[in-house]
């Protein structure tokens, strides 16, 4: 009997504070959105309570924000009206975070599988990797609406990992947020952290199983020991 192939190890990343720092472009795009109903705008500090699970509910939360709850069929008009800013001055000032690209080439040299994992939208998520030339490094790229469930959810981290052709096993999750560290969590896989993205608590409450401060920590040896400690502690 021919044994099965055996998939190859992969890294999840999320996209919005995790891979890139979008925040200047989502601030200026959510701004000129809420700015059709004459709301104040909001600030880089506000985003940290707004991003995390997509742009429906970041324009809700920022109406809620500034005392205008929507209602009725305003929001479709108003996601409209997001996408298309946001699309039509991408990628804007989103850049890699520093070390990324450099972490991403040791990565896939030493034979490990990269993947997105995020709640914008696919075709917002693709369509910004793509114009910062940065598609070609992953496996898969799976959005908030690429499934019928998204994060925290487990099968959103489980169907890109499908769709990447990886083994769930030696896969690591890597985020800013809640979001990220609880789908890690629900979909039994270890998490690393960073501290720089979006996150409106500090990520050491969110209990990461790891913690980098700088990409220039993300190396292979770092990978495979946490997937060590992980197997060791969920044999426990």
């Amino acid at each position: 009997m021919t044994p099965a192939p055996v998939r190859p190890a992969l890294i999840v990343f999320d996209l919005d504070g995790t891979l890139l720092d979008t925040h200047a472009d989502l601030v200026e795009s959510l701004n000129h959105t809420i700015a059709a109903l004459s709301l104040a705008p909001v600030s880089y500090d506000d985003l940290t309570h707004l991003v995390g699970q997509g742009a429906r509910v970041m324009i809700e939360r920022a109406c809620r924000l500034r005392g205008h709850p929507l209602e009725g069929d305003a929001l479709p008009m108003l996601v409209e009206r997001f996408v298309a800013h946001y699309a039509g001055n991408m990628p804007g000032r989103t850049e890699p975070y520093p070390g990324l690209v450099a972490a991403m080439d040791r990565l896939k040299s030493a034979g490990y599988r990269l993947a997105v994992c995020t709640n914008k939208m696919e075709s917002l998520a693709l369509g910004l990797l793509d114009k910062l030339d940065l598609t070609g490094y992953f496996a898969a790229i799976s959005g908030g609406d690429t499934f019928p469930v998204r994060k925290p959810d487990a099968r959103h981290l489980t169907g890109t990992i499908d769709r990447a052709g990886a083994d769930i096993a030696r896969t690591v999750m890597i985020g800013d947020s809640i979001n990220d560290i609880a789908v890690a969590r629900n979909a039994g896989v270890p998490s690393i952290a960073v501290p720089f993205g979006y996150s409106d608590v500090p990520v050491s409450s969110l209990d990461p199983d790891k913690i980098i401060m700088h990409y220039d920590e993300l190396t292979p040896e770092l990978v495979e020991r946490l997937l060590r400690e992980f197997a060791a502690k969920v044999a426990v």
